[in-house]
């Protein structure tokens, strides 16, 4: 099964169906743009937040830019990004994390519902001085940004939702139903793994293949971190964070300026999925990427982050 298949399976069973074109104490200085992965990898930085998380995180740009935080997949880490770093605008001051559970932060047990990822971004936002910022999420990272932006309105001036849904239609078609159905077996392949994780795996090669050519060193640097990741961590985000999250009652509380991004092709976040997020949010803007999938600024980063830059140049 390839990962966009059982990521689809995943968003079915949080009620979620599954591819319009619309428009530590000190902080440290912020690096420079990263020009390798290596480099991406050693601006990485820790601080220890009061919840007890040690938030890993990078931060790239003038310490007097406009800050972006950047917040990656599930699975991902905070080099989800690096494909488009250089797409964005050398005044923003781009603060890129590791979730927890993922890359380099701390990976406990518990807790992962997407309340308590939002609230380690609060903590770090408060440790490095910043009152308000642009939030950019990507897939579980823009659930985690719709709870954060719903529950801590003052504290967000821009939310950019990439590849995200507002839950599934109201009246499913049979084909929606007969995904959720299957969806129950998701879980299946994801207890099935055990630690270490192989990286190179027949699973794992599938979790993180990509419908369109992407550099191969990315990706196996994104297979390896993920391999760090405890096998009952991938269980616990899932069934913590993402299985059975329905985003309609929280989205009337968002109120900040939103620019919601899909791409046409993504196999995970279809056209009626992405139809109840721009219901529930009318004053959104919409760009839909024609041939694109599920990381659309992996596929053509200077559109899609110059789209990104356009709409925080905005009120």
């Amino acid at each position: 099964m390839s990962r966009a298949s059982l990521v689809r399976a995943a968003l079915a069973v949080a009620g979620m169906a599954p591819g319009m074109a619309t428009a530590m104490l000190a902080v440290p200085t912020a690096a420079p743009r990263a020009e390798t992965p290596a480099q991406f990898d050693d601006a990485r930085r820790t601080v220890s937040l009061p919840d007890g998380i040690d938030l890993a995180f990078i931060a790239i740009g003038p310490e007097d830019g406009r800050p972006v935080i950047l917040v990656h997949g599930y699975t991902d880490s905070a080099r989800d990004w690096f494909p488009a770093l250089w797409a964005f605008s050398p005044r923003d001051r781009l603060i890129i994390v590791d979730l927890r559970g993922h890359g380099r932060s701390s990976k406990p047990g518990c807790c992962y519902a997407l309340v308590d990822f939002a609230w380690d971004i609060r903590l770090l936002m408060d440790h490095l001085g910043l009152k308000r910022a642009d939030l950019v999420g990507h897939s579980l990272g823009s659930l985690i940004v719709q709870v954060f932006a719903e529950n801590w309105p003052d504290r967000v001036k821009h939310v950019v939702l990439v590849s995200s849904t507002g839950g599934p239609a109201a009246a499913p078609t049979p084909r929606e139903r007969a995904e959720r159905r299957a969806a129950f077996d998701f879980r299946t392949p994801i207890s099935r793994l055990r630690d270490p994780i192989d990286p190179d795996s027949a699973f794992m090669r599938a979790w993180w293949s990509s419908p369109t050519p992407v550099d191969p060193d990315f990706i196996r640097r994104q297979r390896v971190d993920s391999a760090h990741i405890p096998a009952a961590v991938w269980l616990a985000v899932l069934d913590q964070g993402l299985t059975g999250f329905d985003p309609q009652p929280g989205l009337a509380r968002l109120k900040a300026a939103c620019l919601l991004i899909w791409g046409e092709k993504d196999p995970i976040m279809p056209p009626e999925v992405r139809r109840t997020l721009i219901a529930a949010l009318p004053g959104a803007q919409v760009a839909i990427y024609p041939g694109l999938g599920h990381n659309p600024f992996w596929e053509q980063p200077r559109a899609v982050v110059g789209r990104i830059d356009r709409f925080l140049d905005g009120p």
